[in-house]
């Protein structure tokens, strides 16, 4: 399978990772500053974020300024626990929808949240505190996500992630299988369901006509595996160097791309939650010698 170049986009993480092993959006640089480093690094697509003081039209000129298209954006929050808290997150997803179709961009990635007290991420990758009843809960305001942002004429990716009420293999296909694939795409992130133990290579081959677009990732899976034996939380297994620049540490990338059917044609989202380089954009850098790669 061939990737267009145009279709390997960077959610640039490395400049807002903490020095606890969390991400703060406040630690960026100005956005032309990320903007221009991105596409120094060669790659052509970013993931969509309109920032508050900007129109999506705006936020498109800016990016065609730098040379860069837009990706699909991210739609997340805590799960909601009453009518209101779902109004709203459902207003989030459309108001967010609204932008990518704008965009001229046809997926979203959408997910569930998570916070620094949340149990799973006390204790990330091993399903803590599932519930049968909660995972329903979930799969319902994913449906509910995935109508809203069809009615607009954007695939909604269903999004699994630590930290969060859907981060196991088994909780991944509880959703896709009790949600019709019309209303709920896949959209992988190969890092985190990765570090959560499952067969990422078979989770894409079983639900491959469903991926929409994958968020690639590399990570260190002996950290990983000695993180989830040990009952290390999200940020200490962040901290002991799990992630790493794609091609540089334990997933076997162009692996897990050949399991895609022929006829995918989403974006790769790089993404490092965390760099391994000195500097942010010498983490970048590497992003871009990879996409180079792998086109």
């Amino acid at each position: 399978m061939t990737i267009s170049p145009d279709k390997i986009a960077i959610n640039p993480l490395q400049w807002i990772a903490t020095d606890d092993g969390w991400i703060d959006p406040a630690l960026a640089p100005p956005l032309t500053e990320r903007l221009k480093a991105i596409r120094e690094a060669g790659i052509r697509s970013v993931h969509a974020e309109v920032p508050a003081d900007m129109t999506a039209a705006q936020y498109g000129q800016l990016l065609a300024d730098h040379g860069l298209a837009p990706a699909p954006g991210y739609i997340s929050g805590p799960l909601p626990e009453d009518e209101t808290s779902l109004r709203e997150h459902l207003d989030k997803t459309d108001r967010i929808s609204t932008q990518m179709a704008e965009l001229g961009v046809p997926t979203v990635f959408v997910a569930t949240g998570m916070n620094k007290q949340a149990p799973r991420v006390h204790r990330p990758a091993v399903g803590a505190d599932s519930s049968p009843e909660r995972l329903e809960r979930v799969r319902d305001v994913f449906a509910r996500m995935g109508e809203t942002t069809r009615a607009g004429g954007v695939t909604a990716a269903f999004h699994p992630h630590i930290g969060t009420w859907a981060e196991t293999e088994e909780e991944t296909r509880f959703i896709l299988d009790t949600v019709p694939a019309d209303v709920l795409s896949f959209g992988p992130d190969i890092g985190h369901l990765g570090w959560a133990g499952a067969d990422v290579i078979g989770l894409i081959r079983d639900y491959g006509e469903r991926v929409a677009s994958m968020h690639v990732k590399d990570y260190h899976a002996d950290i990983a595996a000695r993180g989830r034996a040990e009952g290390w939380t999200y940020q200490q297994t962040v901290l002991a160097g799990l992630w790493a620049e794609p091609g540089h540490a334990s997933v076997d990338i162009p692996a897990t791309l050949a399991a895609l059917p022929d006829s995918f044609d989403g974006w790769l989202v790089i993404e490092v939650d965390r760099g391994a380089q000195p500097t942010p954009e010498d983490s970048v850098r590497l992003c871009g010698e990879w996409a180079q790669r792998a086109h």
